[in-house]
């Protein structure tokens, strides 16, 4: 019963020390602000314009988490491809695998930062067409695998022969 007691009082002093004197918080009280007020800055989890518009992040989500929905007009990526949707992430349905990071060709093929993220997306300065237009080294067995799920598959026209 003594120990008891303890425990309670320990847990309300603990309590106390967090609510009144900010002691072990964990988020900072610009974002409770912002929680309380309903104002939560959510961070970009797609770079639309760095990304290419494969739907392969979305054919591979295994909660379906991820649609591709329309742009309002095309965009012209490179030479013979154009653009007509991107990703968007249904955080209710993400289960924070990283599938959709770890299939975008932008991050599996030439090495860049993804352009699609569970949690953020970051910033980055990827010139998409630079990119596509070069050839990239992977084995044939990964690339058979990836391939599988990307919709629009231009991107595989520049694979460097011999490997």
């Amino acid at each position: 019963m003594r120990s008891m007691l303890r425990v309670a009082l320990e847990g309300a002093f603990t309590n106390f020390k967090r609510i009144f004197f900010a002691a072990d918080r964990v988020t900072d009280m610009e974002l409770r602000r912002q929680i309380s007020t309903l104002s939560v800055e959510v961070d970009d989890r797609v770079d639309e314009k760095a990304c290419i518009g494969c739907a392969g992040c979305a054919n591979v989500c295994p909660t379906g988490a991820i649609e591709m929905k329309q742009l309002a007009s095309p965009v012209k990526i490179a030479e013979g491809w154009t653009k007509t949707e991107v990703p968007e992430i249904n955080l209710e349905k993400c289960v924070v695998c990283y599938y959709c990071h770890d299939f975008c060709p932008i991050y599996t093929f030439y090495g860049q930062k993804g352009t699609v993220h569970p949690s953020c997306v970051g910033d980055q300065e990827v010139n998409v067409e630079e990119f596509i237009e070069q050839p990239f080294k992977i084995s044939e067995d990964k690339l058979k695998f990836i391939a599988q799920y990307l919709s629009d598959t231009t991107i595989l026209k520049n694979k460097e022969e011999g490997d």
